[in-house]
């Protein structure tokens, strides 16, 4: 078989390369290591930058993202007993988030790629990377696929990132303390905009799916493990860190999924190498707080698919030799931010007052100067490209 781009990886950046390169004249075969049913049902980030939406809608993705998503405008504060929102439609007039989740973004990618007759193999076995300084290639059950550039989007444990030798890449990585604690519920929401709390109990975080559908998040031990978090306990605490203001009461309900994920950044330098483009996870993650993974992912494709556009319209290999310098300055924005929030947000060292006394400080700044509420909002709903 050949194609000019051999994508790995059937998430949000691999499917979205492939349907922008499809737009733009460029052939490309996904392989997948999961089955469908599993890729369409991972349940994860929910939150989308205004960039994001756009790129959807300038894609002919975003139809039942505008039919079904959920436009907010702004988010809360809350800490010290009292709320505190950030506008979003005050502080960067006419940039908003939306809330979708990160499996319906696939569905809508897997279904336009199949209409249009696009290439997605799922479940493919032992997927492994070749030649990538000239001639590349990939292998997988036994078939080979010839290509003129590959795209590694399979995540920071695919096999991507690996297959570049060993000393070429600068890794830089931070772990926290903690990790989160992730329910998703079958109960109307209790507010109707994201509620980021910070209390001497832990962090908590109030989003939602849909209008029936809701996700909570828990500041837990690094080391917490599921059974130690059963139904009972894990409203009991989203109540005692959200149920911090007069007048507010959570709603409860049925849990039907959970899970822990570590709190941890990591940045690859450089993001390619030969004919090797990596974009989303498989070049770099950060912590959930800022809501920037997914995003981030979608500003990789965009910078990859002019680059590549570029190359096999006329040849120009200028801007495939800058797409790593192009995407980390992004990345590393996106980094300071979810570093930030993060800081901001979580209950670190309990011996540590002077620290505790330092963020509340900042978060006063933060909800009464217009100028350090506008540096959130900016970074918050995604800097423009």
């Amino acid at each position: 078989m050949r194609t000019q781009v051999a994508i790995v990886g059937a998430g949000p950046a691999g499917l979205l390369l492939s349907h922008l390169l499809h737009l733009r004249g460029i052939s490309s075969v996904v392989l997948e290591k999961r089955s469908r049913d599993y890729v369409e049902r991972r349940v994860r980030a929910g939150v989308l930058e205004q960039g994001t939406v756009d790129t959807l809608i300038e894609a002919d993705v975003g139809e039942r993202m505008l039919r079904e998503g959920l436009p907010h405008h702004g988010i809360e504060l809350r800490y010290g007993g009292a709320g505190h929102r950030i506008p979003f439609d005050k502080l960067v007039p006419g940039r908003s988030i939306t809330v979708y989740g990160q499996q319906e973004v696939v569905k809508d990618l897997i279904a336009a790629r199949l209409a249009a007759g696009g290439d997605i193999r799922f479940e493919v076995e032992d997927v492994a990377l070749h030649s990538l300084e000239s001639e590349p290639y990939v292998t997988f059950g036994g078939e080979r696929l010839d290509c003129d550039v590959i795209a590694g989007c399979d995540g920071f444990h695919g096999v991507s990132r690996p297959a570049i030798p060993e000393g070429v890449l600068t890794v830089f990585e931070k772990d926290y303390p903690f990790a989160w604690l992730g329910i998703l519920a079958k109960v109307a929401p209790s507010s109707e905009e994201l509620i980021y709390t910070r209390t001497e109990r832990g962090f908590a975080l109030h989003s939602m799916r849909s209008p029936t559908v809701s996700r909570f998040y828990l500041q837990v031990p690094a080391d917490a493990r599921l059974e130690e978090w059963p139904d009972e306990r894990t409203w009991g605490e989203l109540k005692a860190r959200l149920e911090s203001v007069p007048g507010f009461t959570l709603a409860t309900g049925e849990i039907v999924e959970r899970g822990i994920t570590p709190m941890r950044a990591f940045v690859a330098e450089p993001m390619q190498y030969g004919r090797l483009y990596l974009a989303g996870d498989a070049a770099h993650i950060v912590p959930p707080t800022g809501a920037k993974g997914l995003n981030l992912a979608v500003a990789d494709v965009r910078v990859l698919t002019d680059a590549l556009a570029a190359y096999f319209e006329d040849g120009s290999t200028e801007p495939l030799d800058g797409y790593s310098r192009a995407c980390l300055k992004r990345v590393w924005r996106a980094q300071h931010f979810s570093w930030w929030m993060t800081t901001l947000l979580h209950t670190f060292d309990e011996d540590d007052a002077y620290a505790r006394r330092l963020q509340l400080s900042y978060l006063d700044y933060v909800t009464s100067s217009e100028a350090a509420a506008t540096t959130l909002a900016e970074n918050y709903v995604g800097l423009p490209y």
